[in-house]
């Protein structure tokens, strides 16, 4: 079976809601296998037809079987553990636990001491982890994408706070959905300009995850992604930049004086090939390149 055609097949499994909810539950398990009546069990389901739906992901190599005397257990095939991880949610997908939201506020308040109070970081940890879930747009990771994104607004709110914080240029970059353009620019300026700029990404309606064909565009020209993920624009970011570069959001961006706006009229690379999209992010390059002139940073 060709490549393609056995990803087909895996999506095709995976979009049953029972055997995507058979997956869940084996990776969910604390020993990384399930048995037929387990699963029958916690499922409500008679044993052969959980047996006929493990059949079907065994036969696709999604699952393996082990019989132990009686029993057979079945766990993940090792080589599809990532993949099918990147397309079911995790079962804390939606909601974070308020333990997991104190923490999170613990371990910022520490690294925010003498700067804000407990209670301040409290509220923007909330508000953060409310922006993220919100139309389920960062369901995937979401524990440390509350943690980062809250992060990034406290130092934001800070920078924009103190004069004393501003020693290096801050430029934000906004597209809508915050998956494509501004992530490219981004990527391009950290890898140009390191340490001498600091850089930040936003969106008006983010999506869920950067566009795929935007990091492939990128790694051809040996430009690293890195962790990067779509956020909310807010308000503290903008206050926080030095230039603010939007990239087709019309009017989204508040303006505050003091801070330098650009719009760069730049195609959307969404649904793109990516021979179109190499030609975005080459122009996006000479953007940049031309911006770190005009804040007089040198460049790779």
């Amino acid at each position: 079976m060709g490549h393609e055609a056995r990803v087909f097949g895996e999506l095709k499994l995976l979009a049953d809601p029972t055997r995507a909810r058979i997956l869940g539950l084996i990776m969910e398990s604390p020993v990384g296998r399930r048995s037929v009546g387990e699963l029958a069990l916690q499922l409500g389901l008679r044993q052969p037809t959980v047996s006929h739906h493990l059949k079907a992901l065994v036969d696709e190599g999604l699952l393996t079987r082990t019989p132990e005397g009686r029993l057979a257990w079945y766990s993940m095939h090792p080589d599809h553990v990532d993949r099918v991880a990147e397309v079911l949610d995790p079962p804390s997908a939606t909601v974070l636990a308020d333990a997991v939201l104190e923490r999170i506020s613990t371990d910022l308040a520490s690294r925010f001491a003498g700067v804000f109070g407990l209670e301040t970081v409290q509220r923007y940890v909330r508000e953060s982890h409310a922006l993220l879930t919100e139309g389920l747009r960062g369901a995937r990771h979401l524990p440390s994408r509350t943690s980062r994104f809250a992060a990034e607004r406290l130092s934001a709110l800070a920078r924009s706070e103190s004069t004393s914080l501003r020693n290096v240029p801050e430029v934000l970059f906004v597209c809508v959905q915050n998956a494509g353009r501004s992530q490219i620019a981004a990527a391009i300026l950290r890898h140009l300009a390191g340490d001498a700029v600091r850089v930040r990404t936003a969106g008006s309606a983010p999506a869920g995850a950067v566009r795929s064909v935007v990091v492939t565009a990128l790694d051809e020209i040996g430009v690293s992604i890195g962790a990067e993920f779509p956020k909310p624009l807010t308000d503290e970011v903008v206050r926080a930049a030095d230039v603010v570069v939007t990239m087709g959001c019309g009017d989204a961006c508040p303006i505050y004086p003091g801070t330098r706006y650009l719009d760069w009229n730049i195609e959307d690379p969404v649904g793109l090939p990516i021979g179109r999209v190499r030609g975005i992010r080459d122009d996006i390059e000479s953007r940049v390149r031309e911006l770190l002139v005009a804040l007089a940073v040198s460049s790779a």
